[in-house]
């Protein structure tokens, strides 16, 4: 018999293979992308969901391999797929999706916390496993 897995651990599942995904590039990336991990939770609490994935893409814009545009797809994925919304293109696209007239302040707050609480686990992977120090 298989037991359901919690949204927790499907949560860490998902961030860890973020995180593995982003260690497998340049050093450099990984470095990058695990500082931004890091203050990512931080960053929506102080500045707001929408105000960060924003800057995360402005920043991003332009590159391919922007670790700011990759955490931005990173969350994107997962916060669209617990939310129930389908992907307008490709691409999930959180922030087209929380700034949508037809969004509601519920469902912000819900996107706010969803994605906060991904974060913690990819936060907490990334200080693990993309530290400074590792040569």
């Amino acid at each position: 018999m298989t037991r359901q897995r919690s949204l927790e651990q499907r949560r860490a599942e998902f961030a860890w293979q973020k995180v593995l995904a982003a260690k497998k590039r340049s050093k450099d990336f990984a470095q990058k992308y695990g500082q931004l991990a890091r203050s990512a939770p931080a960053d929506i609490q102080i500045n707001g969901l929408a105000q960060t994935l924003a800057f995360w893409r402005a920043k991003g814009k332009g590159k391919q391999d922007d670790e700011h545009l990759v955490i931005f797809r990173d969350l994107s994925e997962w916060v669209t797929q617990q939310m129930g919304w389908q992907p307008q293109n490709t691409q999930a696209d959180l922030l087209v999706r929380i700034t949508a007239a037809e969004a509601s302040t519920h469902d912000y707050r819900r996107a706010t916390a969803e994605a906060i609480a991904f974060l913690q686990w990819l936060k907490r992977f990334a200080e693990a496993e993309l530290s400074e120090q590792e040569s």
